[in-house]
């Protein structure tokens, strides 16, 4: 037998607007979803530069600083020559951008793979060592996040850092701590992966294979002036694929 009379009535007014609720969230959740989704692919319209590295060797826009790096077999195959006292850094000029969003395929194709960063500098800025203004590190364990302007590579900062012997203060030593964050997470050797790194004023966005690892805010962040963006390969054994680099809407 169903129950009838007042209890029917008050346990169908008690559960209705709770299903209709749930009903109502389930036709929504989708559209919010999908909404959320376009904002995003619409804060970064403008392709500034694109390379799928399918014909062998760089192209002419490249550039490079002490990279021994090979455009080959559909990768961009990062190396540091051995005898290199600087890791391989294969770079793109670009006109001046306040927010940009990078995007690369890669693969750590061994142990011996320690890393590379994406490195956003301005070379007309003389307020950092080389204009560096802030560097996304990825390595298996982490990715960490840096304001080179403001922290480790200010001039006066990295001039005592470089000094013999080092005249760090404890306020220099306390900068370089404050404006840099690691962040764990794992990224499994010889198999591809895809960072996308989003900057927005002072915040960078760090996501691989579409999660997001972490947010650091930071002044250098919001340098308006950036003019050149670059692989840094750590030594050797990283594979790079599908490169991007996209304007913010004007």
């Amino acid at each position: 037998m169903f129950p009838s009379g007042p209890s029917l009535s008050l346990s169908f007014a008690a559960s209705w607007p709770m299903t209709h609720f749930s009903c109502r969230m389930k036709l929504i959740l989708p559209l919010l979803l999908l909404a959320t989704a376009a904002t995003f692919a619409a804060d970064y319209p403008r392709v500034i530069f694109s390379d799928d590295f399918t014909a062998d060797g760089f192209g002419k826009t490249w550039g490079h600083y002490k990279s021994a790096s090979v455009v080959k077999d559909g990768v961009l195959r990062g190396i540091t020559a051995p005898e290199s006292d600087h890791s391989a850094v294969d770079v793109i000029r670009i006109a001046p951008e306040l927010d940009l969003e990078v995007s690369v395929k890669f693969q750590f194709v061994s142990d011996q793979a320690k890393g590379f960063n994406i490195w956003f500098d301005d070379k007309d800025y003389k307020g950092s060592h080389a204009g560096h203004i802030c560097s996304i590190s990825v390595n298996p364990k982490a990715v960490v996040v840096a304001d080179a302007k403001a922290g480790t590579f200010s001039n006066d900062i990295y001039t005592r850092k470089k000094a013999t012997p080092p005249t760090l203060t404890s306020e220099d030593k306390a900068n370089m701590i404050k404006w840099t964050k690691s962040m764990p997470t794992t990224v499994s050797l010889k198999e591809w992966h895809t960072l996308v790194v989003r900057t927005q004023n002072d915040t960078v966005e760090t996501s691989i294979d579409g999660k997001v690892v972490g947010n650091f805010q930071s002044p250098g962040v919001a340098h308006d002036h950036k003019t050149v963006v670059s692989l840094t390969t750590n030594r050797i054994d990283v594979n790079y694929d599908d490169f991007s680099i996209k304007g913010a809407a004007k």
